[in-house]
């Protein structure tokens, strides 16, 4: 018997878009030295090697970001504990959709993310920040 999925993805990033904060590439990109803000990348870490990053930005794993956010959490990272702004990422800004509007419902604030993710930062020249 297969499964009857009644709440889709398409329906999730509706209502997570209609909830969240989204910034264009070039509203990014003028955040991107300033010291009250943090760009996660919530990509694999397979993704982050393979492509880069953009500059300084903290790794979280989609996977973890709960885990790491919640401070009651034995795996919280100190970085979700800090007055700043946080600014998440994926390839493509679906699941940086997801994440801000879980983060957010978690009480992490503010948060955002990047409209079309990391592809679109890439598309735009943007500064890359590689292992090499």
């Amino acid at each position: 018997m297969s499964q009857n999925i009644t709440r889709g993805i398409n329906q999730m990033l509706d209502e997570a878009n209609k909830e969240i904060r989204t910034l264009t590439i070039n509203e990014a990109l003028a955040l991107l030295d300033a010291e009250d803000h943090v760009f996660v990348d919530i990509r694999d870490v397979r993704e982050i090697k393979r492509e880069g990053k953009i500059p300084g930005s903290y790794s979280c794993p989609r996977g973890m970001l709960e885990f790491w956010i919640d401070p009651e959490s034995p795996y919280h990272k100190d970085i979700f504990n800090q007055d700043k702004s946080y600014i998440f990422y994926c390839a493509g800004g679906l699941r940086s959709a997801l994440a801000t509007q879980t983060a957010q419902s978690m009480g992490l604030k503010p948060v955002c993310h990047v409209e079309g993710g990391f592809a679109a930062w890439k598309a735009a020249n943007a500064p890359i920040e590689t292992d090499q």
